[in-house]
């Protein structure tokens, strides 16, 4: 299962139930995939073919979003 947080755009925003404890978010879209750790601080984790001005457009969006990916994470891994 993987939900999805929020979309921008061709944008998806999204955490797999089954991977690692530690909160990171990952963005897919038709031009690439990328991870970032939320903890200690928002932290790119790893990139496949987006551009660094496509990862630093991300990061504004992880961290203009940071509230609703952490009550979301927090939400669904409570359950």
């Amino acid at each position: 299962m993987s939900p999805t947080v929020f979309r921008h755009g061709a944008l998806r925003f999204y955490f797999f139930s089954r991977e690692e404890a530690r909160m990171h978010i990952h963005v897919d879209s038709p031009e690439g995939e990328a991870k970032f750790w939320l903890l200690p601080e928002i932290e790119l984790a790893r990139n496949h073919r987006f551009s660094k001005r496509d990862l630093a457009r991300i990061r504004k969006l992880i961290e203009e979003h940071e509230d609703v990916i952490r009550k979301t994470w927090n939400e669904h891994f409570s359950s």
